[in-house]
Parts: structure tokens; C-alpha cells; sequence
């Protein structure tokens, strides 16, 4: 998700994301231990989307 569709959300549409994201994040973790897991460059792209979707939410409550 981009930058510009989480600033859309509420935080509550923010802190939905970031678990969603975590879940499919540990989901990758477990596939790579497995060595199930065939593209490991996943695994950057969904931590920095964690990345990306805390620190809107911590711009978001700042702004409150």
C-alpha cells in the first residue's frame, strides 16, 4: 500500500493495515524457516510497509 492511501485512512484504517501487515509478515518469517519460501525479498518490502504504515500513524496522532 502506498503512502498516499494510508494518509486516506483513520488511525483505526492505519492500525488495521499495520496487523494485517505484521500477520503476513510473520507468515513470510515462518516460510523462510520452513525454507518454503521461494522470493525472500518479501520479507524487506513488508517490513518497510510496517515501516511506512507506523509512521503515518505516529504523524497521524501527532497531529491530534
Amino acid at each position: 500500500m502506498k503512502a498516499a492511501e494510508l494518509r486516506q485512512k483513520d488511525v483505526a484504517g492505519v492500525k488495521d493495515e499495520i496487523k494485517a501487515l505484521q500477520k503476513a509478515h510473520f507468515g513470510l518469517r515462518m516460510q523462510k524457516a520452513t525454507q518454503q519460501l521461494g522470493n525472500t525479498g518479501t520479507l524487506s518490502q513488508t517490513r518497510r510497509a510496517i515501516a511506512r504504515a507506523k509512521t503515518i500513524l505516529a504523524q497521524k496522532q501527532a497531529a491530534k
